[in-house]
């Protein structure tokens, strides 16, 4: 059984910083891509940036500059630092990862529970 526990999220100020993280655990042989997903109160859920097994990356133009992704391979976590926080980040966050539980099975998605992020003044 994979599971993908965020935290990290909570209420900021306009300007402030979080940093949130992701840790993937149980059954997992390898961890692919990973990545960080949002959903704003009535709009779609959106990618903010993502991240391969070798550190490329890949940002939604809305957080460039503003977040970083990052990741420890040996630790199955995945980080985003987010920066210069607007109320328009306000959102739930997701993190993603394909993952191969074991040898031999077929990488498959895995999300987080998500974690709110705020921003307000």
């Amino acid at each position: 059984q994979v599971q993908l526990v965020e935290s990290g999220g909570g209420l900021v100020q306009p300007g402030g910083s979080l940093s949130l993280s992701c840790a993937a655990s149980g059954s997992i042989f390898n961890i692919g891509d990973m990545g960080w997903y949002r959903q704003g109160l009535g709009k779609q859920r959106e990618l903010v940036a993502r991240i391969t097994r070798n550190s490329d990356t890949n940002y939604a133009d809305s957080v460039k500059g503003q977040f970083t992704v990052s990741r420890d391979n040996a630790k199955n976590t995945v980080y985003l630092q987010m920066n210069s926080l607007k109320p328009e980040d306000t959102a739930v966050y997701y993190c993603n990862a394909y993952i191969q539980p074991r040898i031999g099975m077929k990488y498959a998605p895995f999300w987080g529970q998500g974690t709110q992020v705020t921003v307000t003044s």
